[in-house]
């Protein structure tokens, strides 16, 4: 099975960012762990801070990968075209969020993101991930 992992802008500095609202580990620590958690799993993780750089990657994985998994970051909010290529793609892709974001600033709460994916995981933190992954699994 091939999941892949597509984290948007900023996400790069986990565990360093405000660890208040994302936690004190990185991206790739948690990986490590993920890979551990499901060994029979072949990841691909990618991020960017580049909108379009990511829907070069959806496309390019859209049509041979099991399932994806998007943390749009802040594009989740302003990029139709990040949705836009979601709804283009055939693998079924679940948005995760770390923090709550509805529980936060106003602008926060739309999602272009959500109405083209199969679900949404929001503010269960690093875990989200593992919960995303875990549904592709049991599900194919």
């Amino acid at each position: 099975m091939k999941i892949a992992i597509i984290n948007g802008p900023n996400l790069n500095l986990l565990g360093k960012r405000e660890p208040e609202v994302y936690g004190s580990k990185s991206f790739d620590d948690y990986l490590t762990e993920l890979k551990q958690t499901f060994p029979g799993v072949d990841f691909h993780y990618y991020q960017s801070n580049i909108e379009g750089e990511l829907i070069n990657e959806l496309q390019r994985l859209g049509f041979e990968y099991d399932g994806i998994v998007l943390n749009p970051g802040g594009y989740t909010h302003t990029s139709v075209a990040l949705g836009d290529a979601i709804a283009a793609i055939k693998t079924p892709v679940i948005e995760v969020h770390i923090s709550n974001v509805h529980a936060r600033e106003d602008f926060r709460k739309l999602s272009h993101i959500s109405g083209k994916s199969v679900g949404s995981i929001i503010g269960l933190g690093l875990r989200g991930y593992g919960l995303a992954v875990k549904w592709f699994v049991d599900k194919l």
